[in-house]
């Protein structure tokens, strides 16, 4: 990638924190003199493992359909979730990725999520925010994971924290990262327990990923033993398990978003339905900062945050809060959304002033259990409709449109239901179908048909 400045990568330098531990980190610099400011990282998943180690069908997608990421980088500093340095170290950025602690090259215990990480975080900004090669400034930045903890430190105010990107990851532990309104997320929270996180616990010997620059272990040179490696974390999924109801445990590890007042570009995705989606859209609206902008992006948000534009569109926020660059930015609409159209396309990009979007028209439908639809008129009779668990549910639809609706906004739905189990779960999906009754589905980063709500 064209730039002013060579990049110089420095592997594994030591962050020290406030009890005497050291974290690892990598270092990526402009080979030059003078001061820049930081873009950090800061999460489990490894400085140091290649992304099409770590998930090969996000690296195959790239190659099959982001030929412009590809034109822009060598991708060999790529790794999951993290900034690619190639395509901001040119332009006067530092990158540093820091494994937490307990992860990948850093010792200790592992506790993904709690506050001893935030605090750790906290500790590494503050110290980037006064070595000599920074300029005083650090941003945050990075997908899910690593844009989720980006909320949580910033309540805790680091004075060198300047402005956070958080794409299209949550603030609320609670209710969208373990416990969608209370349901226990059991696959998805044991799989990335496995899968993500412990695969790369420092001192695993077993794990099967290879540095991206030595090709050796991610996970430092001590291995552990599995007792020792047990001993050596907490038990993340026993943890939340026995925390059923919104307590203090995750008060921890949720942000008081009024604390948050830093300059602010949150992106969220359509997408991101079952994970992110809400609560990235819900830090926007409670950040107390009166210097904040939504995008509401299509497709796959992992990949987005690579492409060019969207690169583009960071820098521009970036350059103007940690170098001070007047570039207008301050003009940039405080919202802007994708409406999403057939065959898995974008129709407009909608601008405004506000979220909820101004002039929205408030929509009421009611459901007919009778005649399983959905209309603006109430049910004329009292009716149920019942459905056995585990099945495909019921399904209530609407008569076809009478003209063009954009669906660009909050919803809920209001039922009254009884069970015969002393507890139950309830998933409201929301699709919509073309003028031949195909039901229109959109890739996102998780699965390829997504409904559409």
């Amino acid at each position: 990638m064209a730039g002013k400045y060579e990049m110089v990568v420095e592997q594994d330098i030591g962050i020290p924190m406030r009890d005497g531990a050291i974290l690892r980190a990598n270092f990526y610099h402009p080979k030059a003199k003078g001061k820049f400011p930081v873009l950090m990282t800061f999460g489990p998943y490894g400085k140091d493992v290649p992304l099409k180690e770590f998930m090969q069908e996000a690296w195959d997608a790239i190659e099959k359909f982001y030929p412009d990421i590809i034109a822009n980088s060598s991708l060999k500093n790529l790794v999951w979730e993290t900034p690619d340095p190639e395509c901001w170290v040119p332009d006067g950025y530092i990158i540093i990725r820091v494994d937490a602690r307990g992860c990948g090259k850093s010792p200790g215990r592992l506790a993904p999520n709690s506050p001893e990480e935030f605090r750790d975080f906290y500790d590494a900004i503050e110290w980037a925010g006064v070595q000599p090669w920074c300029n005083g400034k650090v941003g945050l930045t990075g997908i899910s994971y690593h844009a989720a903890g980006q909320w949580r430190v910033a309540s805790l105010k680091p004075p060198h924290l300047f402005a956070l990107c958080p794409w299209m990851g949550t603030y609320d532990f609670f209710r969208d990262r373990t416990r969608q309104d209370g349901i226990y997320g059991s696959g998805f929270i044991s799989r990335w327990w496995a899968r993500s996180v412990l695969r790369n616990q420092h001192g695993n010997g077993e794990s099967p990923y290879h540095d991206l620059y030595t090709g050796g272990k991610t996970t430092g040179d001590q291995a552990l033993t599995q007792e020792q490696l047990a001993a050596n974390r907490a038990d993340y999924p026993g943890e939340i398990l026995a925390h059923p109801l919104n307590d203090s445990f995750y008060q921890d590890r949720t942000p008081d978003l009024s604390k948050i007042d830093h300059p602010i570009l949150v992106v969220a995705n359509w997408g991101g339905l079952a994970l992110h989606l809400r609560g990235t859209i819900g830090g926007y609206i409670g950040v107390s900062s009166p210097q904040k902008w939504l995008k509401i992006q299509s497709g796959s948000y992992i990949h987005t945050y690579f492409q060019p534009q969207n690169v583009a569109l960071m820098k521009r926020f970036y350059d103007r809060y940690l170098k001070d660059i007047d570039n207008g930015w301050e003009q940039e609409p405080k919202v802007e959304l994708s409406i999403r159209g057939p065959g898995d396309t974008v129709k407009r990009q909608l601008q405004a002033s506000a979220w909820p979007i101004p002039n929205t028209q408030w929509t009421k439908l009611h459901l007919d259990a009778g005649a399983k639809t959905l209309s603006d008129k109430p049910a004329g009779e009292a009716a149920s409709a019942s459905y056995a668990a585990l099945s495909d549910g019921v399904t209530f639809a609407t008569a076809p449109l009478p003209r063009d609706t954009e669906l660009a906004g909050p919803g809920k739905v209001k039922l009254h239901v009884s069970s015969s189990t002393e507890d139950m779960d309830i998933f409201a999906t929301l699709c919509a179908f073309d003028p031949s009754d195909k039901e229109m589905t959109f890739s996102t980063g998780g699965e390829p048909k997504a409904p559409a709500s």
